[in-house]
């Protein structure tokens, strides 16, 4: 029904300004949206996936402000202001891949391909987490307070965890991750 006929169904929505890839945008948004429909319906970026719905598989990874998010669980309208990063804004407008894209490609870290912009997201959010000190279940208890976080295998495949691949390309992905860690 129109707007005109329920005079109060414009108070479920709310004007949202998201720099996405670089890009502001500004939307009136229904209160109940989450990011990953957004992103997809109202912008046409695909790369982000719906798997599960339910934050539980990491298909629909992306960076919100630099730290890795289940797009799937976001209320869009929380993030006013905020900067969105997925997969198709990693390369800028560069015509080159991303590093980490073109590790996928080489160490053929993906098979169906429908996991990887997430896995791609979710690697990109974990190399950042470990570089600002943040400790995961397998880290070293050793290992200094807030200093970078060595990755290694255990690491990373602890720190991908979150991400699932119903084909099985596990081990070329951890290789990806290492052949772009610094």
């Amino acid at each position: 029904m129109a707007s005109s006929q329920h005079p109060h169904s414009d108070r479920h929505r709310s004007d949202t300004t998201l720099r996405v890839n670089g890009k502001p945008h500004t939307l009136t948004v229904d209160h109940r949206r989450v990011l990953l429909d957004l992103l997809r319906e109202d912008l046409g970026l695909f790369g982000a996936k719906k798997g599960c719905d339910h934050g539980q598989c990491g298909a629909c990874t992306v960076l919100v402000d630099g730290r890795r998010v289940n797009s799937c669980l976001l209320l869009a309208v929380s993030l006013d202001g905020r900067e969105v990063t997925t997969v198709e804004g990693l390369t800028g407008d560069a015509e080159r891949l991303h590093p980490l894209q073109q590790a996928f490609l080489d160490r053929d870290a993906f098979q169906c391909g429908y996991c990887t912009p997430g896995q791609i997201c979710s690697a990109l959010g974990a190399i950042a987490e470990a570089a600002a000190g943040h400790p995961s279940h397998v880290t070293d208890p050793g290992t200094p307070s807030g200093r970078p976080v060595p990755l290694d295998r255990a690491e990373i495949r602890e720190r991908l965890s979150g991400n699932l691949c119903r084909c099985g390309a596990y081990p070329h992905i951890v290789e990806a991750v290492e052949d772009v860690i610094p």
